[in-house]
Parts: C-alpha cells; structure tokens; sequence
C-alpha cells in the first residue's frame, strides 16, 4: 500500500477514469479526476499531483498543449501518457517533450501500477539529486548525465514496442535485433541508476531499527527471481543467528548492498555452486556489532584487482559498471559506519565480510553523512 501519494486521472471517458481511479485507491493512492485539458490544468495547479495520468484526445486542447503547462507549473510532477491504438508514435515524441512514459489502450491494471510505481520512483531520485551538495564535480555531473541518458532511453524503448508489436513474429533476425537493442537499453538503464544511487545523499529520516536476517530472507527471494535459471543450479545455504540484534540503519540502503553482494556471488557461478550467507552477533564492547558473511565457489578474483575493487568504475567483468561495490562500501562503510572485507583468489571463490555496529539514533545524527 502507499502512503497517499497524489495522482491525477485526465480522461474525457469519465467511465474509464472511474475504474483507473477506484483501482488505484484500492491499492492506497489518492485520486482525483479530470475530464478536459484544462480541468487538468487548474488541477496541478491546485493539487499538486505528483504523477498524472493524460489521455491525448482530449475535448478542449491537445495532450501535448497540457503537458508543456502541467511541465511550467512544476518540473517536477511525472506524467504517463494513455493512448489508443495508432497512437504510440505520438506517445514517443511527448516523452521527448517531457513525459516520462506511455500506456497504450487498453491495458492490463499490472501494467497501469508497474508504470505508476516506476514514475513514483523517478521522481523521487530526481528530487533526491536535486540535494547534492558537497560532492564532487564529478558526482555532481552524475544527475545532469542522468537526465541526458534517461531522455532518449525511453524514447528508444517506446520506439522498440511499437517496434516489436508490429514486426513479423518469424521473423528470426529482427526478433535476435529486438533483442539485442531491449538489452542494451537496459544495461544504459541500470548504469544510470547506479551512477545515482553512488552520489545520493543519505536521508536520515529513513533510518530505523532494522532486522538483518529479515533483509537477507528478502534479498534471496529477490535474487531466486532476478536469475530464474541460473538459481537452478546454484544452492543458497543460509546460517542466521536466531538471537541476531537488530541495527539502526536505512534498511532500503542495506538491502541494496546486500543485494549487490549477492548478485556478484551469482554472476560468478555461471557453472553453478554454493552459496552461503551467515550472520551473527560480534563480541566486543558496547554497544557491538553484528557481521553478515558472503561467500561463493566461483570463479574468485586476481590478487592485483583486490585492492581497486572498492573504486568507481573499476569492473573485472566485461559488462560491469563499476559501481556496485562501490556502492556497497558507501553505504556500509561512509553512511552506516560499519566495515567490509574482500577475500579472494582466482578459481578459489569469494568471502565478503560485512560488520555493521549497534548504534542508538542519536550516534547516527551525529555522525558522518
């Protein structure tokens, strides 16, 4: 359920934007309708919604005159254009002009609350980037090169299902081409979240008491669906200490460098293997520590990229980022105060070490950001 975020139905067919708007108050989302462009207008204006949903025949001013005004009144708010059939091409250039997304008529309601959620989610990393202060020039570039990459990406992706639902489905080549460009459309899009998610800035209001053997249960299921196939041949051997403190941290952080260390084990057991995860309580003196072990029978690492795995942009895998780890020692080592280890050797698998203290939320405010 989300907590009220605010969304705005614009539609001349009342009947249609009833369902939409009855379906997504069901899932917890505060609705209002418009049935005119300029309806839609004033309700921007007035209401500040942060995603709109906007049909393009409309009976009073088009689709694209609404967009520019909704976009003049606030940058900010995310808008998905509806379409009925014929009208993805026109789609494609409004997501040029500014709209983040498309739906064609009709459709499915899981695909309405993925692109929803998704749009929620753009917007909040755009107004998390506009927080950057104190970072480097580079890190700083990193919003700016966001913006210039996400712009075409989904102007690709909008041209390449219009692309797919028209192509000749026997067709062997252009399905491989199909493939090959959705691919590399994806690959640009994880290397856009991932140069953000390194430079965003900490938010201390999301830091909480967080059970570590929660976030790993989690963060398997997670992994079981990210790599179908290859979980097959891969066993997740899990020790967890039932007795586990729990820490104060940003659990949506904690679970993302979890999740990076996992990902890796797996992307180096292509053949197959163990994997294991173990937590338990350090010993020492108050208020300790708890400490997560990963450890894979992969492929290992060389003794020289030991030292630059921690680096931005430093990749062993031919199509890596280089920002994974990176991201991981953020978050542990510079947000949460913790420690992370690598041991490794070439044909001998990986063991990470991850140490996170049991901290008060008053020794989180004073410290590092």
């Amino acid at each position: 359920m989300e907590s009220a975020r605010r969304i705005l139905v614009v539609d001349d067919n009342i009947e249609l934007a009833e369902i939409v708007s009855q379906f997504l108050e069901n899932r917890g989302y505060q609705v209002s309708i418009a049935q005119s462009g300029n309806g839609a207008i004033r309700k921007a204006s007035s209401e500040s919604p942060e995603v709109v949903l906007l049909d393009l025949q409309l009976p009073d001013i088009g689709g694209a005159e609404v967009l520019k005004k909704i976009k003049e009144i606030d940058n900010a708010i995310v808008v998905i254009i509806l379409t009925g059939y014929g009208g993805e091409q026109v789609a494609v250039e409004l997501m040029k002009s500014g709209a983040t997304d498309f739906i064609s008529k009709p459709f499915e309601r899981d695909v309405l609350l993925g692109a929803v959620k998704n749009a929620l989610k753009m917007r909040d990393a755009q107004l998390e980037d506009k927080k950057l202060q104190g970072f480097s020039s580079l890190e700083k570039f990193f919003p700016f090169l966001a913006h210039e990459i996400r712009n075409p990406l989904h102007a690709i992706g909008g041209a390449l299902t219009i692309i797919r639902r028209r192509s000749e489905s026997g067709d062997e080549y252009l399905s491989k081409s199909i493939k090959i460009i959705q691919e590399e459309v994806d690959h640009l899009s994880e290397f856009v979240q991932e140069c953000l998610d390194f430079v965003r800035p900490p938010m201390k209001s999301n830091f909480m008491e967080v059970n570590v053997n929660d976030v790993i249960s989690i963060v398997v299921n997670i992994i079981a669906y990210m790599f179908e196939e290859l979980s097959k041949k891969i066993k997740i051997v899990t020790e967890m200490d039932s007795g586990l403190p729990k820490i104060y941290g940003n659990y949506e952080e904690i679970k993302k460098a979890f999740l990076n260390l996992v990902k890796n084990g797996f992307e180096a057991m292509e053949q197959g293997g163990v994997f294991t995860i173990k937590t338990y309580a350090k010993p020492g003196s108050p208020p300790g520590s708890i400490e997560i072990a990963f450890s894979d029978n992969g492929v290992g690492i060389k003794k020289e990229d030991l030292p630059g795995l921690f680096q931005p942009f430093f990749t062993t895998k031919l199509r890596g980022t280089g920002l994974g780890l990176a991201i991981c020692h953020r978050i542990v080592v510079e947000r949460h105060h913790g420690k992370i280890d690598i041991e490794s050797e070439r044909g001998h698998g990986t063991s990470i070490r991850v140490e996170l203290p049991i901290r008060q939320p008053t020794e989180f405010m004073g410290g590092k950001g």
